[in-house]
């Protein structure tokens, strides 16, 4: 059985294990601040095209999540998020496990607009309520949509007149940049927002992700949180490793890339069977709506979660692609999608 389920069943590309049991010979110095870690963190910046950002690498999202928003608010403080957002619904509630509450707002197509963010503000006026302070925004969505440059940029100037910081949830970062309806770069992100990350566990990395803050206001003593959150690695040289791999050409890219290309031939065979998809997204993440009966055919073969009901008979399931995804694979899924379809 081949499983669909998710961009991060397998281990990491074959460049970052060797990469990684080369660096294991050596004796690195600890908690981030091995050599692979600080040219990790310049490849970075050298990449964004700004030597001023400061790049912490922490091991997961949630992780990342908590510990950047966490330092970014003061207690009285909260974030805005549409209410798909991952910290909303897939993080078991860590955000306000460190006292800081989540507005959610509803959004069609997982993206938030300054008019959505001017709802939450219009209503909370005073010392009574949470003080919304930060709108967290994730690129891909969770639903596989992403954000242009221009709807980014409304919502970047948005937050700047009404003094908010922007934080964008990158875990996948590469697949928005990479899919053919992207017009947004790693710069346009740091000139843009305040904070974004870096996602890594999710484009061939056995785990980790690159936090980089753009705010100055926001950089002081963040790595003082960062250890009391128990978000330092103490063998941090692990993750720099594989982001120094990542960035050493166009690695980090072209993975997402593959990703994304065996997305559109799932998309493609799906499309043409009739079926119609719950968002439009261009991304490794896609949502056809299939009947029951279909997906139970598909369940005998393939693995991938399910999304949502629709109706009575009809619902809706998540295909994911990876950087590892074979495209024979995906030959072999479309092929018996189609005839499981007839």
């Amino acid at each position: 059985m081949y499983s669909f389920q998710n961009d991060y069943s397998e281990g990491a590309h074959p460049r970052i294990l060797e990469a990684l049991t080369k660096a294991s010979r050596e004796q690195n110095a600890v908690y981030g601040n091995d050599c692979h870690s600080l040219h990790a963190a310049d490849l970075i910046r050298q990449r964004i095209g700004r030597g001023d950002v400061a790049v912490h690498f922490l091991e997961g999202g949630t992780q990342t999540n908590l510990t950047a928003i966490s330092a970014f608010l003061r207690p009285y403080q909260a974030v805005v998020a549409a209410e798909t957002g991952h910290i909303n619904v897939h993080e078991t509630g860590a955000i306000e496990a460190t006292g800081h509450k989540v507005l959610t707002v509803h959004t069609e197509d997982g993206t938030l607009t300054p008019e959505m963010v001017r709802k939450v503000l219009d209503g909370h006026t005073d010392e009574h309520m949470v003080r919304p302070k930060l709108v967290y925004v994730s690129d891909s969505t969770e639903i596989g949509t992403i954000y242009t440059k221009a709807s980014l940029s409304a919502l970047s100037e948005f937050c700047r007149a009404n003094r908010l910081y922007l934080y964008l949830d990158g875990a996948r970062l590469a697949s928005a940049l990479t899919c053919g309806e992207n017009d947004l770069t790693l710069r346009d992100l740091a000139d843009l927002t305040d904070a974004f990350y870096i996602g890594g566990t999710k484009n061939g990395v056995l785990l980790g992700e690159a936090l980089v803050i753009c705010n100055p206001e926001l950089k002081e003593d963040f790595r003082y949180l960062q250890k009391q959150r128990g978000a330092i690695a103490a063998k941090g040289m692990v993750l720099g490793v594989q982001f120094e791999e990542l960035f050493r050409d166009n690695l980090y890219f072209d993975l997402a890339k593959h990703a994304n290309e065996m997305a559109v031939f799932l998309r493609e065979g799906i499309a043409r069977a009739g079926f119609p998809f719950l968002s439009p997204s261009p991304t490794n993440q896609i949502f056809p709506i299939l009947p029951d009966s279909l997906i139970e055919k598909l369940r005998e073969k393939y693995g991938f979660e399910f999304w949502a009901k629709i109706d009575a008979s009809v619902s809706a399931i998540r295909l994911v692609t990876s950087w590892a995804t074979p495209k024979s694979e995906v030959e072999a899924f479309t092929k018996d999608f189609l005839g499981f379809a007839r």
